[in-house]
């Protein structure tokens, strides 16, 4: 059996339970275990001890449900140490999904340690039409969304600061891949996000930082004040999913 590698340039902690648990991945399935790879803000500076997820794609030669059934106790074991589920994916279902979604595996790519096996990742070819398409999607999905969830708990003042927070967090890999298909050199820094995403598509960035803050607990967003920043975040959302829609030639393949 193979040995585990390219432990050190995890963070300790996250090194600390990843190391076990992907021994006793390999125990399970042997040879059908192809990669294990680390990927997020477990791999560096971003992972918060405590906080933070500890994130894992296992990479297999066949799966079914078995395998998975195989796995159920050590995943257990491991939720309590901070990793999630990891993902279980083969090879094929990887190839044949990097049109359906370019951003995720675009995102593993570019921030991930393969600590077992071939680095898979490393390989993939990601079009930038493919990206395009996901940002508009996601943009205008997460519109028609957040009006929903507002008609279920704009009563609530506290939900929609948590609606708010949630919408963002999830809108900034997004937010990410717009800058990239206009060219500029992505960064990992959500400030620095924010703020050219702002200049690059004429938004207001200062909704988009308040909510930020409010997430770090430097600030807070409560009572009618929510409603406030709601209706400059729609404004703002809407204002790129227009713009996304018009990047359809801006950037050719690399």
């Amino acid at each position: 059996m193979s040995t585990i590698f390219n432990l050190s340039g995890l963070p300790q902690q996250v090194r600390k339970v990843v190391e076990p648990y992907s021994k006793g991945m390999l125990k399970l399935h042997g040879d059908n275990l192809k990669a294990i790879i680390v990927y997020g803000s477990s791999t560096g500076e971003d992972f918060i001890p405590g906080k933070s997820n500890i994130n894992l794609l296992l990479v297999f030669s066949e799966l079914k449900l078995r395998h998975l059934k195989l796995s159920l106790k050590l995943v257990a074991r491991g939720r309590k140490k901070g990793i999630i589920a990891p993902l279980f994916l083969t090879e094929k279902h990887i190839a044949t999904s990097l049109d359906t979604f370019p951003i995720e595996f675009l995102e593993m790519k570019e921030n991930h340690v393969t600590i077992y096996g071939q680095d898979i990742l490393e390989t993939l070819e990601i079009k930038n039409d493919n990206i395009r398409l996901q940002c508009e999607q996601q943009l205008k999905g997460k519109l028609i969304r957040l009006r929903q969830a507002y008609l279920e708990i704009g009563l609530r003042k506290k939900g929609v600061e948590a609606l708010l927070i949630e919408s963002l967090t999830s809108l900034i890999p997004i937010f990410r891949n717009m800058l990239r298909l206009k060219g500029w050199k992505v960064s990992q820094e959500k400030e620095e996000i924010i703020n050219r995403i702002a200049s690059e598509f004429s938004v207001d960035k200062d909704v988009f930082l308040s909510i930020l803050k409010d997430k770090r607990g430097d600030e807070k967003i409560a009572g009618i004040d929510a409603d406030k920043f709601l209706e400059k975040y729609l404004i703002a959302i809407n204002r790129l999913a227009i713009a996304v829609d018009k990047l359809h030639n801006f950037c050719p393949e690399e």
